[in-house]
């Protein structure tokens, strides 16, 4: 729809918010327009392109006219060969909060499904007293002062670093779509940190004293199993699946972890079509790795074992281990049984709860 951008055409039903997003082109100044959101944002934009736009503000934060003489630059500084933004970074527009929940937000759902709640609840815990500034409000010296004030509470400099690289992202962005010069972080010196730390292994005592309580905790909840199946048997019940190798995924889980490395996070995604056991091969593909790269593991004879057995034992699903938790729930469960060793209620949930 083309229509003359002002306050008669805001004030009018046209123009009023709908069930879909739509765009209202000025039929005087071409680029020119309004785009109305069903929550009822409505935003004023200069068209540089079919998918090359810049925001110029909001409506009722800035008036159609300021909105227009604002497009007017931005297409002469196209027109001249310079950045769209030249000349208006000091000018209030584009908040970083609307450009997030506008831009980033859908595109990372779409291609970071797997981590964007995340990713956008830690830019808000982060950076939510900026939302509501515009993103030239974000300087290098505004950048620095808050780097030195995190590293001064005593985060650590790997975590400020994160922290930094979480807002990179979104600026980096605003610069290719044309909403920024240019980002700061760029310039901002970085915290030092420790490329190369010292690597926790386990000592062969610390060792033996995890592989003992971890039998231990296996053959309680076999001989667990064993009485409940007995109880449902003489009463005529369904008898719970019998436990020939492992408790539950906890013993599997930690040792195939110490023997190939992989992480918590790898260990519980890992799914069954990732393991060649003909060439003892296990593959951590990239969307479940911390570095987003695919990498090859090699297995040893007890990897290969204690896989080959808890194949046996679950007998079907995608994944390896068919678990959210990770371990700390399965080590309170059981250290729960051991407290209560002749509680009927906590033995059978226990022994159930993996069944």
């Amino acid at each position: 729809m083309r229509a003359f951008i002002g306050s008669k055409l805001l004030s009018s039903r046209v123009a009023q918010p709908s069930t879909k997003p739509f765009e209202i082109y000025d039929a005087r100044l071409p680029g020119f327009t309004l785009r109305v959101q069903p929550t009822g944002v409505r935003s004023y934009y200069a068209r540089l392109g079919r998918n090359h736009r810049i925001a110029l503000g909001k409506v009722g934060a800035v008036l159609p006219d300021e909105a227009r003489e604002k497009c007017q630059k931005v297409l002469g500084n196209m027109a001249l060969g310079r950045h769209p933004l030249h000349g208006l970074l000091g000018v209030d527009g584009l908040t970083l909060g609307q450009f997030i929940d506008e831009t980033c937000a859908p595109w990372t759902r779409a291609n970071r499904s797997r981590t964007a709640a995340k990713s956008l609840e830690k830019l808000n815990r982060l950076y939510g007293s900026w939302f509501a500034e515009p993103l030239s409000a974000i300087t290098l010296e505004r950048l620095e002062s808050w780097k030195t004030t995190r590293l001064n509470i005593g985060r650590a400099a790997t975590t400020v670093l994160r922290d930094i690289f979480t807002l990179s992202g979104v600026l980096s962005r605003a610069v290719k779509l044309g909403k920024l010069a240019e980002t700061p972080i760029r310039r901002l010196d970085k915290p030092r940190i420790d490329r190369r730390p010292k690597v926790r292994f386990l000592d062969e005592e610390e060792e033996s004293r995890l592989r003992a309580a971890l039998h231990v905790r296996d053959a309680e909840m076999r001989t667990a199993r064993g009485s409940a199946n007995t109880w449902r048997q003489e009463r005529q019940k369904e008898l719970l699946p019998s436990l020939p190798h492992f408790g539950d995924h906890l013993t599997p889980a930690v040792l195939l972890s110490m023997n190939t490395g992989l992480r918590r996070g790898e260990v519980l995604a890992l799914r069954w079509r990732s393991i060649d056991f003909n060439r003892q091969l296990l593959t951590v593909e990239g969307a479940i790795a911390k570095s987003r790269q695919t990498r090859h593991v090699p297995l040893n004879d007890e990897a290969m074992s204690i896989l080959k057995q808890w194949r046996e034992q679950v007998d079907g699903g995608q994944r390896v281990f068919q678990v959210k938790t990770g371990f700390q729930s399965a080590w309170r469960h059981y250290s729960s049984a051991r407290r209560s060793p002749n509680s009927a209620g906590t033995t059978c949930a226990i022994t159930s709860h993996r069944a």
